[in-house]
C-alpha cells in the first residue's frame, strides 16, 4: 500500500511549539460551550451550540452542512457536513459530548483551555471535542474539487450515555460512505475491536410475610438468590465457550453490581431487585445472551411463584470487529507504525459498521485520561493527527 508524504505546499506551517494554526482557537471554543450528557436531568444539557459551530466552521471551508434532531431528545443534534460527492468515501466521526465533572478536583475552569506542561487542559479535550479542530484542520487541505469520493464530517449526540445520536443515523440509514474513522482517544493506535455492553435489570416480586411461617409467603429474595446461581454458571459456560486472545480479558465478562431487597429480618421479603453488567465479545448477539438468561431464571419464577422482570437498563452496545486485513485497519497500520489492537471501553463504531462502512477507531489523547479531572491533551499529538488524518483523506477521497 502507498504512504502518502505529506504535501508541504498544501499544509499550513506547524509552529514550533507543536501546535497547528487555528485549532487552538477552536478547541477553546468547543471547550467554553457546556454539552454534558448524562441520564441525570440536573447535569443534563443540549449539544446543539457545539453542532451549530461546528456547521459555521464546515460551511465556511464549503462543506455541505446538515443538522439532524436526535427524535425523541429535545436539545440533541447530529451534523453531518459532507464535501465533495460519489458513492465512497470517508467518515470522521466523533461525538460532541461530555460526561459530567467535579470542579472541585479539577486545577483549572474545566470549560476554559489551559495550557500547562505541554498539554492542553479541558473538559473534553481528549474525549473527544480535541479530536474535531484536528479533523478540520486535515480538511482545510482540500476542495470539493480535490475530491473523487467525498469526506464527511460526523458529529453526533449522547455518546456518553444512550449513545441515541448514532443509533438516530443507523436508523436514518446516513451518511453513507465506504469507510470510516471513530476519532476517540486511542494515542493515534489503531483499534479494530472492542467489547459490547449490556446492564440489565432482573426483579422478582414475591409476596411478604411473618418470618415465623415460610408458608406464609413467597421469597423473592430466596428466589434471587438461586438466580444468581444461574447467572454464575452462565458466565461460566459462556467463558469456556468464547475467548479472544486479542482482548487483556479474553472471555466475556459479567459482573453483579447491586442488589436491593426486603425491608426487615423478620419479614419474608417481597421483592427483589439485581443489577448487573454483561460485556460480550465481538461474535456474540446481545439478543441471544438475553434469551440465554431468560431460559435459566425463568424456571425458577416459575417454581417459585414469583412474577419476573428482565430488561435492559439500556439499550447497550453490540461488540465490534473490523478484519485485520480491511483496507482501512492496513492504511492505518502503515501511517501509525502500531498493529490494530483490541480495547475494552465502548464505541459508536457497531453503529457505522450498520451502516455499511468499514471502521476502525482512532484518535489524539489517551483513554487513561478520559473522564478524569484534569483531562488533557497532549501537545505531542496535534501535529501527527493531522498528517495521518491527511493521508487517509488523499488514501481514500482522491
Amino acid at each position: 500500500m502507498q504512504h502518502f508524504p505529506d504535501d508541504i505546499d498544501n499544509q499550513k506551517s506547524i509552529h514550533s511549539a507543536g501546535t497547528v494554526p487555528g485549532v487552538r482557537d477552536m478547541l477553546t471554543k468547543l471547550i467554553s460551550l457546556p454539552s454534558i450528557s448524562s441520564a441525570s436531568a440536573q447535569w443534563d444539557l443540549s449539544n446543539e451550540p457545539v453542532i451549530r459551530t461546528l456547521g459555521e466552521w464546515l460551511e465556511t471551508l464549503g462543506f455541505l452542512v446538515e443538522v439532524l434532531a436526535v427524535p425523541n431528545l429535545p436539545g440533541k443534534y447530529n451534523l453531518i457536513a459532507t464535501l465533495g460527492s460519489g458513492s465512497g468515501g470517508l467518515v470522521l466521526a466523533g461525538h460532541t459530548d461530555t460526561v459530567p465533572f467535579d470542579d472541585k478536583r479539577w486545577q483549572s475552569d474545566p470549560f476554559t483551555l489551559t495550557e500547562r506542561d505541554n498539554r492542553w487542559y479541558g473538559l473534553g479535550t481528549c474525549d473527544m471535542k480535541g479530536f474535531f479542530p484536528l479533523a478540520i484542520e486535515a480538511a482545510r487541505a482540500f476542495s470539493a474539487s480535490d475530491l473523487k469520493q467525498p469526506l464527511i464530517i460526523l458529529a453526533t449526540a449522547d455518546e456518553e450515555t444512550s449513545m441515541n445520536g448514532a443509533k438516530a443515523l443507523a436508523e436514518a440509514g446516513k451518511p453513507k460512505a465506504r469507510y470510516a474513522v471513530v476519532g476517540e482517544p486511542t494515542s493515534l493506535k489503531p483499534v479494530r475491536m472492542h467489547k459490547g455492553i449490556m446492564m440489565e435489570r432482573l426483579t422478582f416480586e414475591g409476596q411478604s410475610g411473618h418470618s415465623s411461617n415460610p408458608a406464609l409467603g413467597r421469597s423473592a429474595m430466596e428466589g434471587m438468590h438461586e438466580a444468581l446461581g444461574e447467572l454464575i454458571a452462565l458466565r461460566k459456560d459462556w467463558q469456556a465457550q468464547y475467548s479472544n486472545p486479542n482482548f487483556d480479558v479474553q472471555v466475556p465478562t459479567l459482573n453483579l453490581g447491586c442488589i436491593h431487597g426486603g425491608d426487615s429480618p423478620n419479614r419474608i421479603c417481597a421483592k427483589c431487585e439485581l443489577h448487573f453488567d454483561l460485556r460480550p465479545l465481538p461474535g456474540m448477539s446481545m439478543e441471544y445472551l438475553r434469551q440465554d438468561i431468560l431460559h435459566k431464571i425463568q424456571p425458577v419464577a416459575e417454581r417459585r411463584g414469583l412474577s419476573l422482570e428482565f430488561a435492559p437498563l439500556f439499550d447497550g452496545v453490540p461488540p465490534f470487529e473490523t478484519p485485520a486485513d480491511a483496507a482501512l485497519v492496513q492504511a492505518c497500520e502503515q501511517l501509525t507504525g502500531h498493529t490494530a489492537h483490541a480495547v475494552a471501553f465502548a464505541t459508536e463504531a457497531p453503529w457505522l459498521q450498520k451502516l455499511g462502512m468499514e471502521t476502525l477507531v482512532m484518535g489524539p489523547g489517551s483513554i487513561d485520561q478520559a473522564h478524569q479531572p484534569d483531562e488533557f491533551l497532549e501537545l505531542s499529538q496535534l501535529e501527527p493527527t493531522v498528517k495521518i488524518l491527511r493521508s487517509l483523506i488523499r488514501q481514500f477521497c482522491l
